[in-house]
C-alpha cells in the first residue's frame, strides 16, 4: 500500500467523508498485514471545514500557492530588514491577495458542492495569514493536509498599509525637529463613518466568535472520533487475536478428528489381530488334540 497516496486521497475528501474512508484504508492495510501503513494511517486526523477548504484551494490553485509562497518571503525579508516602504507595500498586497484567495478558495467549494459560511472563509483567511509568516507552516499548508487552522508565527501580525506611517519630509524652511513636533492632521470622522466601523467592528467580533465555537466544535469532533478510532484499534486487535486463536482451536480439532480415525483404525486392527490370534489359538488346539489322538509308532503297538 503507498501510504502517501492514501494520505493524498483522504485529505483531498471532505470531511464529512473522512473518518470512514480512514477506516476503511486502516481495515484493508491490517488485511494485508501492513501494520506500518495501517498505524500511520489510522494516525490522521479529520480536517476541520476551513482546513479541508484550503487543502482544496491548494491542490486546485498550484500558481495561485507560489504567488502566496512568495509574499510571505518578502513580508518576512521586510520584517527582517525593517523596511518600513517594503513592509507598507507588502502589507498592502497582503490584505488584497488574502481576501481575494480566501474568496477564490470558498468559490472552489461552492463548486465542490460544499458551500461555506463567512465564518469559515474568515477561517480560511487566518490559514493563509499564517503561512505567510512562518516559513514552517508555509511548507505543512503547502503539502495540502491540514486538519486544522496554524496558529500564526509569533511576532508576526498581519500588516496593514496604515500601520506604518509614511516618511514625511521637511519642507523649506522647516528643521526635522519642528516636522516630528507637527502631528499630522486628521480628518475627524462623520457619525456615519463611525456607525460603519463600528458594524464592522461588530461583524468581525461576531465572525471571530463563531469560527472559535466552530473551531471548538470541530476538536471535540475530533476527540471523539479519535477515541472512537481507538476503541475500533481495540476492536480489531481483538478480532485479529479471536481469528489466531480460532485458527489454532480448528487445527487442533482437525488434529483431534484425525487422531480419533487413527485411534479408531488401530482399534479395528486390534480386534482383528486379537481374532485372527483366538483363531489361530482354536487352530493351534485342535491340531494338538488331533495329534493326541494318532498312535506313538515308538511304542510297538499295532
Amino acid at each position: 500500500m503507498h501510504v502517501e497516496q492514501v494520505v493524498d486521497e483522504l485529505y483531498a475528501l471532505p470531511p464529512a467523508e473522512f473518518t470512514a474512508a480512514r477506516d476503511a484504508r486502516v481495515a484493508e492495510a491490517r488485511r494485508a498485514k501492513d501494520t506500518a501503513a495501517a498505524r500511520t494511517i489510522a494516525g490522521l486526523r479529520r480536517p476541520t471545514l476551513a482546513a479541508w477548504v484550503s487543502n482544496l484551494f491548494v491542490r486546485e490553485r498550484p500558481k495561485e500557492v507560489e504567488k502566496l509562497l512568495a509574499l510571505g518571503e518578502t513580508l518576512r525579508e521586510a520584517h527582517r530588514t525593517l523596511d518600513a516602504a517594503r513592509l507598507r507595500e507588502a502589507g498592502s498586497r497582503q490584505h488584497k491577495v488574502i481576501d481575494a484567495l480566501a474568496r477564490e478558495a470558498a468559490g472552489l467549494a461552492r463548486q465542490a458542492g460544499h458551500p461555506v459560511s463567512e465564518a469559515v472563509r474568515h477561517e480560511v483567511e487566518q490559514i493563509f495569514h499564517a503561512a505567510l509568516g512562518s516559513p514552517d507552516i508555509a511548507a505543512q499548508w503547502s503539502a495540502g493536509r491540514l486538519e486544522k487552522a496554524p496558529q500564526a508565527a509569533v511576532g508576526f501580525d498581519s500588516i496593514t498599509p496604515d500601520v506604518l506611517p509614511e516618511r514625511r519630509t521637511a519642507p523649506a524652511g522647516e528643521t526635522p525637529a519642528d516636522l516630528s513636533e507637527k502631528p499630522p492632521s486628521e480628518k475627524r470622522p462623520s457619525a456615519a463613518d463611525r456607525e460603519r466601523r463600528q458594524r464592522l467592528r461588530r461583524a468581525r467580533s461576531e465572525a471571530d466568535e463563531t469560527a472559535a465555537e466552530a473551531r471548538r466544535r470541530d476538536e471535540e469532533l475530533r476527540t471523539a472520533e479519535e477515541a472512537h478510532q481507538a476503541a475500533v484499534a481495540r476492536a480489531s486487535d481483538a478480532d485479529e487475536r479471536v481469528a489466531q486463536v480460532e485458527e489454532r482451536l480448528h487445527r487442533a480439532r482437525q488434529e483431534q478428528r484425525d487422531a480419533r480415525a487413527a485411534a479408531g483404525e488401530a482399534e479395528t486392527a486390534v480386534k482383528a489381530a486379537d481374532r485372527a490370534a483366538r483363531d489361530a489359538r482354536r487352530a493351534a488346539d485342535r491340531a494338538a488334540r488331533a495329534l493326541s489322538r494318532l498312535p506313538d509308532p515308538s511304542d510297538g503297538s499295532t
